[in-house]
This record gives structure tokens, C-alpha cells and sequence, in this order.
């Protein structure tokens, strides 16, 4: 079975587990996807598989694009991404990948989006301290301050300045999939994740190494007084 899914963020929320605690969940509608390409390594140099997520209309579309899904018998779609694997043998054009791919207890990455924030000072985008407030109204307590000295006399590449901030694309690693709907398609992700309310978030099987629980075993021999 394949362990990644095209999905939408809806939106944060709360649940209570087994013990009563409560942990922040993002909801996530992941899937269903339809697998509409399978690369492989004799013909594409690489094995993958490609899924497309999201209904569309076809004036959305080029007409590459419309022929493409009139071509494999496919419904229009509006997203498509690929993912890489290990061997192609059992997917298929057409198979139906659904969010029951997962189930509570996986962790998994999440990429996207992240949200655009536009132009923003270096306390905001590189958490830089304000300037000391003294001697009455001062417009210098946000400002950068000096950008070098006497040398190089230049600017130098990488310097934290002021700047477009968000709108990057970034991975978030081994976040726990806390319950799994597969009738409505809905993951409950532990934490936050990357993108605005209807982004499009790209999830698959974590590549970190997942702790293992062990189980404390209790001792069969009674402690001697």
C-alpha cells in the first residue's frame, strides 16, 4: 500500500485521548487520490508514482492537460504530485489511494506552503532584539542597525536583513497521526503544519527513525524481605 496522499488543511482543533489529556490536532481532509502515472526505472530513470487530488473544471485545464486525463479514462483533476517508491509492480492507472493508507499511531511529513506573510522587519522575520528606548521617542528601536564596519566595506551575501517573509516550502518531520476517518477521509495530525486553511498538503510515511515503546514487564519472582 502506498503511504502518501495528497490532502486539504481544514483547520486546528482539540481532542482528548485514552488517559484524558488533551492534544491540539490539525484536520486534514487527505484524499481520496487517484493514481494517474507510474514511472519506472527502465523507461523514467526513477520508480514513482503519481497521484492527483481535487475535482476541477476543464476550462481550468490546458489542453495537454485535458487530453492527458481523456487519454487514461480519468476524471479531471486539479492537483497532481509524485511520490517516490521502492517498486512500482502493484499500482495502477486509476487505482484510488484513501486516507485509510494511515492509521492512528503513524507518524508521518508533512510538506506545503508555508503562509505569506509579505514584507517584514528583522525583528519579525529573523527575531532580532529592538534597540534601547531612550531619550524620548526614538525611530531607531526596530531598526536593523549597522550592516558591516571599516571592512569589507560591503554588504555580504547572507546577511539578515529586512525582507519578503513565508510563502516557502517547508517539510515538517515525524508529527503522530492521532485518529484516522476513513468514511469522510479525515486525518487528525498532533500539532500544527505548514499552509493557510485550504492548502494543499503533500504527506507521506515519515523518514525519521520512530521511538519504540517498550512495555515494562513486571517481575515474576516476589522481592525477599
Amino acid at each position: 500500500m502506498l503511504k502518501s496522499i495528497i490532502g486539504k488543511k481544514i483547520g486546528m482543533t482539540q481532542v482528548f485521548d485514552d488517559k484524558g489529556n488533551l492534544i491540539p490536532v490539525t484536520v486534514v481532509e487527505a484524499g481520496p487520490c487517484v493514481i494517474t502515472g507510474v514511472r519506472t526505472a527502465e523507461k523514467d530513470g526513477y520508480n514513482a508514482v503519481q497521484l492527483g487530488f481535487g475535482d476541477t473544471e476543464e476550462k481550468k485545464l490546458i489542453k495537454p492537460q485535458i487530453g492527458f486525463f481523456k487519454k487514461n479514462n480519468l476524471s479531471l483533476k486539479k492537483i497532481l504530485r509524485e511520490f517516490r517508491v521502492a517498486d512500482t509492480a502493484s499500482f495502477s492507472v486509476g487505482q484510488e489511494i484513501k486516507a485509510d493508507a494511515f492509521k492512528a499511531g503513524d507518524y508521518v511529513d508533512v510538506s506545503a506552503l508555508t503562509k505569506g506573510k509579505g514584507f517584514s522587519g528583522v525583528i519579525k522575520r529573523h527575531n532580532f532584539g529592538m534597540q534601547p528606548r531612550t531619550h524620548g521617542q526614538s525611530d531607531r528601536m526596530r531598526a536593523r542597525g549597522s550592516s558591516g564596519g571599516q571592512g569589507p566595506q560591503k554588504v555580504l551575501k547572507g546577511m539578515r536583513m529586512s525582507g519578503h517573509l513565508g510563502c516557502e516550502y517547508v517539510t515538517i518531520q515525524k508529527l503522530l497521526v492521532v485518529n484516522v476517518d476513513a468514511e469522510k477521509n479525515l486525518m487528525l495530525i498532533k500539532g500544527a503544519v505548514p499552509a493557510v486553511k485550504t492548502g494543499t498538503l503533500l504527506i507521506s510515511n515519515t523518514l525519521k527513525k520512530i521511538p519504540v515503546v517498550k512495555e515494562v514487564k513486571a517481575d515474576k519472582k516476589a522481592k525477599k524481605k
